[in-house]
């Protein structure tokens, strides 16, 4: 499913192609955790739901692990 979000860093919006369902976006919304609701999703998706903020920007921001 493709997910825009705004980024707080950037003010630029990003849209990614995220392997989530409706289902799991509503347990999210309907105050489940974010790793329990969709526990497929990698760290850096699960990110990119809650705050916008791509990987990309995370490592301009504070370099590569």
């Amino acid at each position: 499913m493709f997910i825009t979000r705004k980024c707080p860093i950037t003010n630029e919006l990003k849209k990614l192609d995220i392997p989530v369902t409706q289902q799991q976006l509503k347990l999210w919304h309907q105050g489940a955790l974010i790793q329990d609701a969709m526990p497929n999703l990698s760290a850096d998706d699960r990110e990119f739901l809650i705050s916008g903020i791509t990987p990309d920007v995370w490592n301009d921001l504070y370099g590569e692990e």
